[in-house]
């Protein structure tokens, strides 16, 4: 496996283990349950994330950083050996760092960027981006549009 593809792994396993005491861990828990029932796991890779939650849970503190290290390490063998058994590719397992890290970023109340791309044709109107909008109005626009024919 090449160094980007395990560094990939290492953090999504990483940004995992950190959400299994938040209370975004049903969340990132569903999300894992999906990534891992179409990559074709068995249910004892979904069952495995809730004994290693269990297992951080037993420590006594919210993170105990031996145990969050081991849990990190076992989940980024899990999410190698898919990769190199083909079940899994690097565009799948970036999209769920990606997913893993929105859901961290949420739960440490820090906004998520968002990347949005318009392509194509001619825009006419506003393109807003934005986390959160509410009460938005736009005023009508005073420039004539010429007829498409």
């Amino acid at each position: 496996m090449d160094a980007e593809l395990a560094a990939m792994a290492a953090s999504g396993a990483t940004t995992l283990v950190s959400l299994m005491v938040t209370d975004s861990w049903t969340h990132a828990r569903a999300l894992m349950g999906r990534f891992l029932a179409r990559a074709g796991a068995d249910t004892v890779a979904i069952t495995g994330l809730d004994d290693a939650r269990a297992r951080l849970l037993l420590t006594g503190t919210a993170v105990d950083e031996r145990a969050a290290s081991v849990i990190a390490a076992e989940w980024q063998t899990r999410l190698c050996g898919l990769v190199e058994a083909g079940a899994l590719t690097g565009e799948e397992l970036s999209a769920l760092g990606a997913s893993l890290r929105r859901l961290a970023a949420a739960a440490a109340g820090r906004p998520a960027t968002v990347h949005n791309t318009v392509s194509g044709g001619t825009q006419h109107g506003p393109i807003v981006q934005a986390g959160t909008v509410t009460g938005l109005t736009f005023p009508p626009d005073p420039s004539p549009r010429r007829e498409q024919g």
